[in-house]
């Protein structure tokens, strides 16, 4: 039941309005937020949800002539230039100023939860078939890819264009120089590491993009009986360990601009290059984004030389906790398991396998953005909250 309006005022000569909720609670709402928020059609777009009020028209400085309370559902404000607004209390309280609302609804619209986990993951599992054609598997399914980092998915058929069907599904994947999906198998002149049946180390990626991908999607079409299993870290708890066992090395790995290269053909031709920090962090220096691929870092380092051997101990640190048995989880693919992860905070690697004259092991691969991704979470929950 949407909680009711008590009384409604203006404050500080006009530029803030109090709301006083039935349960005794308020909200302050500046006024130039209230004006650049108003719902009329000349204001906004309803059929887009987008603003139609142009920045160059809206005062900074603008405070209300009068504001009323018509009824405990909604308030009415009237503008010094006469314009009308009125907002509706279930509006008005989600968007809240204070901090227990604004987390409230960074919750709701991010999922910024994570689980960490370390050797004792336990591998959330689901039916291919069943996050395809059922709406509350479909959104279980990526509520888990978001808070965990990683999801299998059994039972898709062991042939290529499954992860097409995945793509479909969720609204479409990323296209790269690799193209929309990719084949993991042994090659003669091998365009990437991948496409050899030696040790992947712990990666992440396309750290060479300026915006690398945000889920990867593998999908084990033939498995080889020996070696080639799976390697999979949680980046952002070992973030974490790192901070606080070295913070000076923690700061090297997420203030040093590393150079990325790749250069070849594949879906087309192409020669790459980037700088990326192999931790990115958000304001409270929080991981936000680990890029780091061993194979791509180019021979091009561009920081002076008395600060590298400095950034190679730090580098080494993390790779070393990483690679600790206590934190990283070891699993063989079965032919018809579509592996799904955060590229973004999982580092995966392989282990190698025995090579010979044919295909052993085949791997499709795919990506999408987690743009993408949040979009058909967000739509998919809409659905199945409202159904319940």
């Amino acid at each position: 039941m949407t909680l009711g309006i008590q009384k409604v005022e203006a404050l500080d000569a006009g530029q803030f309005v109090r709301v006083q909720w039935e349960d005794g609670s308020e909200s302050c709402y500046p006024c130039v937020w209230l004006r650049d928020n108003c719902q009329c059609p000349h204001c906004f777009l309803h059929s887009a949800k987008a603003r139609r009020l142009l920045l160059e028209d809206l005062d900074v400085n603008i405070v209300v002539k009068e504001v009323t309370r018509p009824d405990r559902k909604k308030i009415s404000i009237t503008w010094p230039d006469e314009h009308a607004s009125e907002y509706e209390a279930e509006w008005l309280k989600k968007r809240c100023f204070s901090e227990e609302a604004r987390a409230e609804m960074r919750e709701d619209l991010f999922l910024p939860e994570h689980h960490y986990w370390d050797l004792n993951l336990q591998l959330p599992k689901i039916p291919f078939e069943e996050i395809m054609y059922n709406d509350e598997s479909a959104y279980k399914w990526l509520c888990a890819l978001k808070k965990v980092g990683i999801v299998l998915l059994t039972g898709a058929a062991t042939r290529q264009g499954e992860l097409v069907k995945l793509g479909h599904r969720i609204g479409f994947l990323r296209l790269t120089f690799y193209g929309p999906t990719w084949q993991v198998q042994d090659k003669t002149d091998a365009n990437n590491v991948a496409y050899t049946t030696g040790k992947l180390c712990f990666h992440t990626d396309y750290p060479v993009l300026q915006h690398p991908p945000g889920v990867q999607f593998l999908h084990c079409i033939k498995q080889t009986d020996s070696g080639g299993e799976s390697e999979v870290v949680d980046g952002f708890h070992v973030c974490n360990k790192l901070k606080k066992q070295n913070p000076q090395a923690y700061q090297i790995l997420s203030s040093t601009a590393v150079d990325y290269t790749d250069v070849g053909v594949d879906y087309c031709d192409f020669a790459v290059q980037c700088k990326q920090r192999i931790i990115d962090v958000d304001s409270r220096g929080q991981a936000i984004r680990i890029n780091y691929n061993n194979a791509t870092r180019d021979t091009v380092f561009d920081i002076p030389a008395e600060k590298v051997r400095p950034f190679y101990a730090a580098l080494k640190e993390f790779d070393d906790l990483l690679n600790s048995a206590e934190h990283k989880f070891t699993y063989k693919l079965k032919p018809g398991d579509i592996l799904t992860f955060d590229n973004w905070r999982v580092l995966h690697g392989r282990q190698s396998y025995p090579s010979g004259p044919e295909v052993t092991r085949h791997l499709e691969g795919a990506y999408a953005d987690w743009d993408v991704v949040m979009s058909r979470l967000r739509l998919l929950r809409e659905r199945v909250l409202n159904r319940q």
